[in-house]
């Protein structure tokens, strides 16, 4: 039996299948492109080439379209990134005491203590340091983004770039090409500049500790990873599944909440990839709050809704959520 995690963000929606010890059988990684839940309808129906739906022992839901996505499988359990991350790295390596995610369009530290999160922030604000303004640099280098961080990694003198804000950094940039540097030295100046950033901001006023775990997309960028462990001091882990540890994480705590409860999952199956879902808004007039409510619809009819600050709405979700 498998517990199946889903990670729906804004750049990527990830799935994992996990066996009965949390070793990862399946993972895939799909665009989100603006449609979270075409996103998780296209990873179900690629998994349902493989497995069956009785074969899914829990499931769980992480992300910022965790919510949406819930309601579209059936989740067991809903949780924010921060928990999702940090139970996946706590599995990974069981003496964790700090986390860096970056992912394609925010970027957060966890800080663990004797295996329980103590603090984090996030950034969701400046783009710099994200994966999409690496992939926005590549591809304006016409450097395929697989080999950005190999660039980095073969300069001799990295070039000192503004990295405080996306915009300055990009000026910055085109100014040093204008003036003849090397572009690797300039590709190394960057991943430089965006790891002072994280250090700056994300990081501010955090007590960095070994061991430390580099997790999310951007941790395949061999020269982020090499300009973190040579700004830090110290050795910085990627684990196998750094791109998927989101999902990991959903997955796992899907498992020990079917197992506590021992109600029986609650996900609808493999064919929610071929039903039809939409999704609207509206404002809620019951009270003065005006929430803005989101309701999904599954072939046409009404499966869910979330936004609501008083539960009003949300019946079909409140008992995953948490």
């Amino acid at each position: 039996m498998y517990s199946l995690g889903i990670d729906v963000g804004s750049v990527s929606t990830n799935l994992v299948l996990l066996d009965n010890n949390n070793n990862v059988v399946e993972k895939l990684y799909v665009r989100t492109r603006g449609k979270p839940m075409e996103a998780v309808q296209l990873v179900l129906s690629e998994i349902r080439k493989k497995y069956d739906s009785k074969q899914i022992y829990s499931a769980g839901t992480t992300g910022s379209g965790r919510m949406i996505a819930s309601i579209q499988i059936g989740a067991d359990i809903v949780k924010n990134e921060i928990t999702a991350h940090a139970v996946a790295a706590i599995q990974t390596e069981k003496d964790v005491r700090t986390v860096l995610e970056i992912g394609g369009q925010d970027s957060k530290i966890i800080i663990i203590r004797d295996g329980v999160v103590t603090d984090f922030a996030m950034n969701t604000v400046c783009a710099a340091g994200t994966g999409s303004f690496l992939d926005r640099q590549a591809e304006r280098l016409g450097i395929p983004i697989e080999e950005f961080g190999d660039h980095a990694l073969k300069a001799a003198v990295p070039v000192r770039i503004a990295g405080r804000c996306a915009v300055f950094a990009e000026s910055d940039m085109i100014h040093k090409q204008q003036l003849g540097y090397n572009t690797c030295d300039i590709i190394a100046g960057l991943c430089d500049a965006l790891v002072r950033n994280y250090l700056s901001n994300v990081a501010k006023g955090k007590e960095i500790l070994p061991k430390v775990i580099f997790q999310g997309g951007v941790a395949a960028n061999s020269g982020i990873h090499r300009a973190f462990e040579k700004a830090l001091n110290m050795p910085v882990i990627i684990p196998e599944h750094y791109d998927v540890m989101g999902a990991l994480g959903a997955a796992i705590l899907a498992r020990e909440k079917v197992n506590r409860e021992r109600a029986g999952t609650r996900f609808k199956g493999f064919s929610v990839s071929e039903s039809s879902f939409k999704s609207k808004s509206f404002v809620c007039s019951g009270c003065s709050n005006q929430c803005e409510v989101v309701s999904v619809l599954e072939n046409q009819q009404p499966v869910g809704y979330f936004g609501d600050r008083c539960g009003k709405y949300n019946q079909f979700t409140a008992s995953a959520t948490g």
